[in-house]
C-alpha cells in the first residue's frame, strides 16, 4: 500500500468517526498517524534506482525578504507580478500559463523584496498532484505569502487553499504553540500544565503516551503552558512546522458589486485589488510591509550625514545592533567598541551602547571600531 493510499484510508476513517469525548482519544492517535505519513510524503526517503530527484525550482534568495504568490490557476499573480517588478510573466486568459517559478524584485520604503511568482496549485497538491510539492515547497521558504483569489470565484478556494498548505507544514497567521517537548533517556512520559486547564484532553498522561508512542517515543517530559490541541502537540513533536504569516489579495474587484466588496473589506488578513488596472497598490504595499515585520536603520560614517538611502533592514523580532553589523559584514563584530545611536530606541542623542542594544525603526547608528 503506497503512502498516498494510507493517507486516504486514514482520512476516510476521521470523516467516518464522531467527534464527541469518547472518540477524541482515537482521533487523536488518527491525526498522529496522519502527521507522520505526510511527513514521510513531504520528505521520502531515497531509494536505490535509477530514479533521481524531480524538477524543482531552484531560486536563488534575493533581496530582504521573498514573497511568494499562491493561488489556483488563471486568478492574477502573473499579471500582479509584471505590474509590482517590471518582470515578465506570461498571462493569457487560459489557466496554467505559468509553468515554473518567475522571480522579481521591487523597493518599498528602502526594502528590496523578492517577489516569486509561483504556478498555480490545484486541489490534492499536498498530496503531489499538478507539481504541488514543488510549488508548496518554495513557499515554506518565503518570509510572507499572498494568497491571490478570484473575486468571480467561489470563496471556498480560500479554504482549500489553506488546506493544502497546512498539508506541508506552514501554519498561516499563527504563533507557535507555547509547548516544551524534551526527549529523555528513562522515566516514560510525564505531563504538566503551568496554570492552564486543558480543555482537548492533553491533561490526561495515557493520551499523551499514546500520540507520543506513533513516534516511538517512550520518555519525554512535556510541558503545556497554553490550552493546547493535539494538532498543537503533534506540530512541536513534528518540528518541523513554519509559522508564516500571510495575506488574502482578492483580485478582479471590478467584476463584484460595491456591497459585495463593502462586506469582504471586513474579513481580516484581507486586501482588495485589481492588478490589471492598478487599483490599490498602495494599500497593498503598506500591508507587506507591515505582515514582513522589518525595520530600517540608516548608517552614519564618521563626520558625514547619515546615508537615507540604502537602509540596512533587519526582523523586528531580531533587531539588535549585534544583528546590524553582521547585516553589514560579520568581520565588523571582532573590531566592534561602541555603537552611537540616535532615535527612538535611546534616551538621548547621540547614546553610546553596545551589541544586545534593541534598535527602532529609522534609529541611525554609527559604528566605532577598537583602534
Amino acid at each position: 500500500m503506497t503512502t498516498i493510499s494510507k493517507i486516504l484510508e486514514i482520512e476516510a476513517e476521521m470523516a467516518r468517526t464522531q467527534k464527541n469525548k469518547a472518540t477524541s482519544q482515537h482521533l487523536g492517535i488518527l491525526k498522529a498517524k496522519l502527521a507522520k505519513l505526510k511527513r514521510e510524503l513531504m520528505d521520502p526517503k531515497s531509494k536505490g534506482g535509477g530514479g533521481g530527484k524531480g524538477e524543482g525550482f531552484d531560486v536563488t534568495k534575493a533581496g530582504d525578504a521573498r514573497v511568494g504568490l499562491v493561488g489556483f490557476p488563471s486568478v492574477g499573480k502573473s499579471t500582479l507580478l509584471s505590474k509590482l517588478t517590471g518582470t515578465h510573466s506570461e498571462a493569457a486568459a487560459y489557466e496554467f500559463t505559468t509553468l515554473t517559478c518567475i522571480p522579481g524584485t521591487f523597493k518599498y520604503k528602502g526594502c528590496k523584496i523578492q517577489l516569486l511568482d509561483l504556478p498555480g496549485i490545484i486541489e490534492g497538491a499536498k498530496d503531489g498532484k499538478g507539481r504541488g510539492r514543488q510549488v508548496i515547497g518554495v513557499a515554506r521558504t518565503c518570509d510572507l505569502i499572498l494568497i491571490v483569489l478570484d473575486a468571480g470565484k467561489p470563496m471556498t478556494h480560500k479554504r482549500i487553499l489553506e488546506k493544502e498548505l497546512e498539508g506541508f507544514g506552514i501554519r498561516l497567521n499563527k504563533k507557535p504553540p507555547n509547548i516544551v517537548f524534551k526527549r529523555k533517556e528513562k522515566g516514560g512520559v510525564s505531563v504538566m500544565h503551568q496554570g492552564f486547564p486543558q480543555s482537548h484532553g492533553l491533561d490526561d498522561k495515557k493520551f499523551v503516551a499514546s500520540i507520543l508512542r506513533e513516534y516511538k517515543i517512550a520518555n519525554a517530559d512535556v510541558v503545556l503552558r497554553c490550552d493546547a490541541t493535539v494538532d498543537d502537540l503533534i506540530d512541536v513533536v513534528e518540528g518541523n512546522r513554519i509559522y508564516c504569516p500571510c495575506l488574502y489579495v482578492l483580485n478582479k474587484v471590478d467584476t463584484i458589486t460595491l456591497e459585495e466588496l463593502e462586506l469582504l473589506a471586513r474579513v481580516p488578513h484581507y486586501v482588495m485589488i485589481c492588478a490589471y488596472k492598478e487599483w490599490n497598490f498602495d494599500e497593498l504595499l503598506e500591508k507587506v510591509w507591515s505582515y514582513l515585520n522589518m525595520m530600517r536603520i540608516y548608517t552614519k560614517p564618521r563626520g558625514q550625514i547619515p546615508d537615507y538611502d540604502a537602509p540596512v533592514v533587519l526582523p523586528r523580532a531580531n533587531a539588535t545592533v549585534e544583528e546590524f553589523c553582521t547585516r553589514i559584514h560579520k568581520s565588523l563584530l571582532a573590531q566592534f567598541k561602541h555603537a552611537l545611536v540616535w532615535g527612538t530606541s535611546v534616551k538621548h542623542a547621540p547614546q553610546k551602547v553596545g551589541l544586545s542594544h534593541i534598535l527602532e525603526d529609522e534609529d541611525v547608528v554609527q559604528l566605532v571600531k577598537r583602534v
